[in-house]
């Protein structure tokens, strides 16, 4: 049997453009998407958690009903979602582009004493010890 001994994992919030310099365009909406998502399975190799604000905001904005970007629905839980997650949060990796969101995640973020990369390079390894 194993047992984990010590895990020096992060939760990592993975921020960049999503919506920005789209013009709501669902085709490049879609592609800054799979930008923040090709990062995931690195920082998961690295050994550690990664997440998106999306993966969170988006099924809650469709159960409220939300019908179009920027509607009720999409400013009451898009960003909340990102800055809720961040109080359980160890780290940002802030991706390069223009984002206000993501620039306000990183303010969140430095308020709070975490850790912000902005090259994948630059998150360590996860120190996991097993018996």
């Amino acid at each position: 049997m194993l047992f984990w001994k010590k895990i020096n994992f992060m939760m990592i919030l993975i921020a960049g453009p999503y919506r920005s310099g789209t013009n709501d365009d669902p085709v490049l909406i879609k592609q800054n998407l799979d930008r923040l998502e090709s990062v995931a399975l690195p920082l998961f190799r690295l050994g550690h958690v990664p997440i998106i604000g999306e993966w969170v905001a988006l099924p809650l904005m469709k159960l409220a009903g939300s019908k179009k970007l920027g509607d009720a629905a999409f400013e009451e839980i898009q960003y909340p979602t990102a800055h809720r997650l961040l109080l359980k949060c160890d780290a940002v990796l802030r991706l390069e582009g223009a984002s206000k969101g993501a620039d306000e995640d990183v303010r969140i973020a430095r308020e709070r004493g975490l850790k912000i990369y902005y090259r994948i390079e630059d998150v360590p390894h996860a120190s996991v010890f097993i018996n």
